[in-house]
């Protein structure tokens, strides 16, 4: 199948399962996700008004500046975008092709509410804003699964760590 037609196919996908969830409950029912017995889980006990907050988000959000994740690759990209915590909205962009995006498109705060935290921060809802944020495409599968949990996954810990955040908050696309 040439890459035209992947396309295509690939944007009827998506736009059945944005207009039709039924058949996107239908293909996640089949879907095999990675699967873990090793993910810690701790409460939450902190006061959010002293909480520095990071933005992760898999919704292909990065700079305008920056190279665009790689739609080519059926196994996805699992590479990451570090994105300012000053950048300006109008300076961020998406590239991801497995959901329709036309929303975020017209606001990305839909998937990646960078004024609203901007806004929470101002009031003393949330203690701040973490320096760095970071965008991934989102559509990581087969051999690529594997680079992004013991690769990308323990990078973007350690930024987040080394940066003082202590709340990430992961927005899907």
């Amino acid at each position: 199948m040439g890459k035209e037609s992947k396309s295509i196919k690939e944007r009827i996908i998506t736009g059945l399962f944005s207009r039709f969830p039924s058949i996107a409950e239908q293909w996640a029912k089949g879907f095999k996700a990675v699967e873990s017995s090793h993910i810690p889980w701790t409460p939450f006990t902190a006061d959010l008004s002293k909480c520095k907050v990071a933005l992760v988000t898999t919704a292909g959000v990065h700079m305008k500046s920056q190279e665009p994740f790689d739609m080519e690759d059926e196994e996805g990209d699992f590479s990451f975008r570090e994105i300012s915590g000053q950048s300006d909205v109008a300076d961020l962009m998406i590239t991801h092709k497995y959901y329709d995006h036309s929303d975020a498109d017209r606001d990305i705060n839909i998937v990646f509410p960078i004024e609203r935290l901007k806004e929470m921060s101002k009031r003393g809802e949330i203690g701040g804003l973490s320096p760095r944020h970071y965008g991934f495409m989102g559509h990581i599968v087969g051999s690529k699964v594997e680079l992004l949990i013991n690769r990308t996954a323990p990078e973007i810990a350690k930024r987040l760590n080394d940066d003082g955040a202590d709340i990430a908050l992961l927005t899907p696309g």
